[in-house]
């Protein structure tokens, strides 16, 4: 239904997206996960139209963004994370505002704006102030008109942001509601929430897309291991050289803290027990335990694993080997291409040498021809005149 393929959005030196593909079906509900400045809503103004991708395309239902804009706005509905209302406007007003300006038919303009503010509880406020409605209102009626044309998808960015969690259990439960007919797109920085309603996730850091799939799949890939959390008293060096002699431990970090202890959070291998090993060394090390806790990966913890610094650091760096191989691969193959064209050049030079050559022999042979058939022309001449003389 949609393709985004290699977006990116680059202010100055500065990349909000940066090569960024991925695919959306019809008939589920899409979260676009991330912290604060990760591009979540950069990608949502590009998908709509909003603004222009400094690389890649979008393409909805086949239709280009930018090269067929009205074909593709057609299949979208839009809500902002700051909705589009007009404050002193009716919520009935400016529904048929909005209809009018998607060129919804006249004939079915009343039906549907009935039908949308039946689907998100605001018929009972369609003769109030847009003004005085409560936040929570608001949300619905910005989501009203993005359902106005019955658009194949939703996209709404940050759509509970500043509600109180009655409304946030309302506005969920509307969005479940919306899967029945649309396909719905939404983004959040909260993981409980996308979570809560999405089909599949789709978790960006920096511009980039991380990680994608269902809950289920992004625990089976990433969520195994168990962590030990523990509470330490002594210095970080001692614990680090402690920690780093176990066996079976895929990772560790240390910070100090405060009255002179240290927390340890380490990550180790399904089914590996290293709690005995562990306390026995820092017991011998003098190290107090002031708490030990074990646990299992969960999607908090694989959200900020994925959206670590130190974790989006290492796949840049990734990229940049990839790129600058490609660009090496680039530079290679044009430099064959220079080879091969420069030998087919020289070859073709000795080609047209050879041929001069052949043409000059054949000019110099051509003389001595000439005068051997003049010499035949005299002699033939000079034997005629003998035989009329004897004649």
């Amino acid at each position: 239904m949609i393709t985004v393929n290699g977006i990116s959005k680059k202010y100055g030196d500065h990349y909000a997206v940066k090569n960024l593909s991925f695919e959306i079906e019809k008939g589920k509900v899409y979260g676009f996960l991330g912290p604060n400045g990760a591009g979540k809503t950069t990608t949502m103004n590009i998908m709509t139209g909003y603004i222009a991708a400094s690389d890649g395309s979008v393409t909805v239902n086949g239709h280009d963004i930018v090269k067929e804009a009205e074909e593709a706005k057609k299949c979208m509905g839009y809500l902002p994370e700051l909705p589009p209302l007009y404050q002193d406007m009716t919520v009935k007003e400016y529904l048929k505002f909005v209809a009018e300006l998607k060129n919804v038919k006249k004939t079915e303009r009343n039906k549907q704006i009935d039908d949308v503010m039946k689907k998100t509880f605001i018929i009972d406020m369609q003769n109030r102030l847009i003004k005085n409605l409560s936040k929570g209102y608001k949300q619905r009626v910005g989501l009203a008109q993005a359902m106005l044309g019955n658009p194949e998808v939703i996209i709404l960015d940050e759509p509970t942001v500043g509600l109180d969690p009655k409304q946030i259990i309302e506005i969920r439960e509307l969005i479940r509601n919306l899967k029945k007919d649309h396909t719905v797109i939404l983004s959040s920085h909260i993981l409980s929430e996308v979570a809560e309603v999405c089909d599949e996730l789709m978790i960006i850091a920096r511009g980039r897309l991380v990680a994608g799939g269902t809950e289920a799949e992004l625990m089976e890939e990433l969520g195994e291991g168990n962590t030990i959390e523990l509470s330490l008293g002594g210095d970080k060096k001692t614990v680090e050289s402690v920690v780093s002699q176990i066996k079976n431990i895929k990772s560790y970090k240390t910070d100090s803290q405060q009255k002179g202890r240290v927390k340890c959070v380490i990550s180790v291998n399904e089914g590996e027990d290293i709690n005995s090993e562990l306390c026995k060394k820092l017991v011998e090390k003098d190290i107090t335990i002031y708490g030990l806790v074990s646990s299992s990966k969960t999607l908090e913890d694989i959200f900020l694993e994925l959206t670590d610094d130190r974790h989006v650091d290492e796949l840049e760096k990734k990229e940049a080997e990839e790129e600058a191989a490609r660009k090496a691969e680039e530079e290679k193959a044009k430099a064959e291409k220079k080879a091969e064209k420069e030998k087919n050049k020289a070859d073709k030079t000795a080609e047209n040498a050879d041929a001069d050559k052949t043409a000059e022999t054949a000019e110099s042979e051509t003389p001595d021809a000439e005068a051997s058939d003049e010499a035949s022309k005299i002699e033939d001449e000079t034997d005629k005149t003998d035989a009329k003389e004897e004649k």
